[in-house]
């Protein structure tokens, strides 16, 4: 990975995004992690372990001139209730898994340096344009936008499965909110001014300048790619581009 950031800046003027799972990546799925308990009897060992390695390898990725760093977290799957009822019956309490994760974020980034973005991506799964989970962000918002200590949010809002804007009201002043209202998960365009109505309901809560536009996720999470062509893929980043000159200009 550190290469292939190396290759980006070397070719490029711009910033580029590297993006890696968050620490709950290892622990967040459904099914019981294959933790050795003669190694980690006690998780909480293990957990502490796992943010002193994340720690050391954002401050890697900001040796080697990372100056932003975008990762992706099974928080949004917190908000779902079936993921929840999941979780339990492994055994897991998803009330702590909130903090917890939070904790781990906050370790991770405790050594960048001054000028280094980090960033969340919310996600409720992309894997060939379907998804593991629905519900709104109340259910950890204050993990989201008090506990942890981002410096900005790309956050799932092409569906009604994600929610309502209620609760960017809680995002501190100093942060940014990246609204993801373009689907990559089908090649239909969205209408420009649905978007830009959508960014209005959003600016009630929040800052206009605190908000940006942007695809819900990535166009191919995975190599098998989402059920759009590319030509729907490029009409839906110019459309993007073309509302953001008409709601914040050029």
């Amino acid at each position: 990975m550190l290469e292939h950031f190396k290759f980006l800046a070397a070719h490029t003027g711009r910033v580029p995004k590297i993006a890696i799972p968050a620490p709950s990546a290892l622990y967040g799925r459904p099914v019981k992690p294959p933790i050795d308990e003669k190694i980690y009897p006690d998780l909480d060992a293990m957990f502490a372990d796992l943010g002193r390695a994340y720690k050391k390898a954002v401050r890697a990725f900001a040796d080697a001139g990372c100056r932003y760093l975008l990762d992706e977290v099974f928080i949004a799957m917190l908000c779902d209730d079936r993921y929840r009822a999941q979780m339990k019956a492994r055994g897991d309490d998803p009330e702590r898994m909130g903090p917890l994760y939070g904790d781990l974020i906050n370790t991770a980034m405790s050594d960048i340096p001054a000028g280094m973005t980090v960033t969340m991506h919310l996600c409720r799964g992309n894997y060939k344009s379907t998804f593991m989970g629905s519900g709104g962000y109340e259910a950890e918002q204050e993990i989201l936008f008090d506990r942890i200590k981002v410096h900005g949010y790309f956050m799932e809002y092409d569906s009604a499965r994600a929610g309502g804007f209620e609760p960017l009201k809680l995002v501190p002043k100093d942060r940014q909110v990246v609204l993801g209202l373009i689907t990559t998960k089908t090649g239909r365009l969205e209408s420009k001014d649905d978007i830009k109505r959508r960014i209005d309901e959003a600016a009630k809560y929040i800052s206009l300048e605190q908000l940006c536009l942007s695809p819900q996720c990535g166009f191919a999470s995975t190599e098998e790619g989402n059920v759009l062509a590319e030509d729907e893929q490029w009409a839906k980043l110019r459309m993007i581009v073309e509302v953001a000159e008409d709601v914040w200009g050029k």
